[in-house]
């Protein structure tokens, strides 16, 4: 789906994180997904969006990457969805924004929390 400009691209892609806020408050979407710590404290951290929407490439950048939009795209997989993992210490809190195909940031409403405009994940100890 292509977009006559940023806001427009914007709204579609807060539209498409409320609906999935909602089906998460019923049990049936996660958007980001930690696992259980692994020996030596090391924590798997999953964010997740749909595969085609919003449309193009989309990374997930933020502090724990130094905010770098190549170091984590999000790839597609089977299930229908698209994903990238980051492993991160045990207790850590991470700041991040996902940053779609012509320079459009998002947010994603399955955060913790926000410190400005980044969403906030703070990883169990």
């Amino acid at each position: 789906m292509a977009f006559p400009d940023a806001d427009a691209a914007r709204t579609h892609a807060g539209a498409w994180l409320a609906g999935q806020d909602e089906d998460r408050q019923e049990g049936n979407a996660e958007l980001i997904k930690i696992a259980k710590a692994a020996r030596g404290g090391a924590v798997r951290v999953t964010f997740v969006l749909p595969a085609a929407e919003p449309a193009g490439a989309v990374s997930v950048v933020g502090d724990f990457n130094g905010w770098d939009p190549y170091a984590h795209p999000l790839r597609k997989r089977s299930s229908g969805v698209r994903s990238a993992v980051v492993t991160m210490p045990a207790g850590s809190t991470l700041r991040f924004r996902y940053l779609a195909e012509g320079g459009i940031w998002f947010d994603d409403e399955a955060a913790s929390g926000r410190v400005a405009q980044d969403g906030v994940v703070t990883v169990p100890a």
